[in-house]
């Protein structure tokens, strides 16, 4: 099995979280392979930045999730380990990147990500990571 250690970020603007679409109609959180030496944190803004076009910052670490998958390209099974980080940022607008096989972005109510999000834990991520965001931003006030 090939392991790999990745990032992602949970974006929020105000009270909405950025979900993409990817090309086998799933809706993800923005997240990539950590390489080239980069550490998780950079990761995680790239791949937000490359992925959906959103320059966000990061404010706290968000926990991590797994997943295994067999990967027809390596033919072998693959176990993505990814380190989730909470960001906000002020800008509501999101651009697909197609180059990178997305369909879809976009920033969504809680509700309507929660309803549309494909994986059970990515769900459970965005509830979780929103609650602490809120608590974060309150106590910034």
């Amino acid at each position: 099995m090939l392991f790999r250690n990745c990032a992602g970020g949970v974006v929020f603007n105000k009270d909405k979280v950025l979900i993409l679409k990817n090309h086998k109609d799933e809706w993800v959180l923005p997240k990539g392979a950590i390489r080239n030496g980069h550490i998780s944190v950079e990761t995680a803004k790239s791949r937000v930045k490359t992925e959906a076009g959103v320059e966000a910052e990061v404010i706290s670490p968000a926990g991590e999730t797994s997943y295994e998958f067999y990967s027809i390209s390596r033919q072998k099974p693959v176990c993505n380990q990814i380190t989730w980080f909470i960001m906000k940022t002020t800008d509501g607008s999101a651009t697909v990147n197609k180059d990178e096989g997305f369909k879809g972005a976009g920033f969504f109510t809680i509700e309507e990500a929660i309803e549309k999000i494909t994986y059970s834990q990515d769900k459970s991520l965005v509830s979780l990571s929103y609650k602490k965001y809120k608590r974060l931003c309150s106590d910034n006030t």
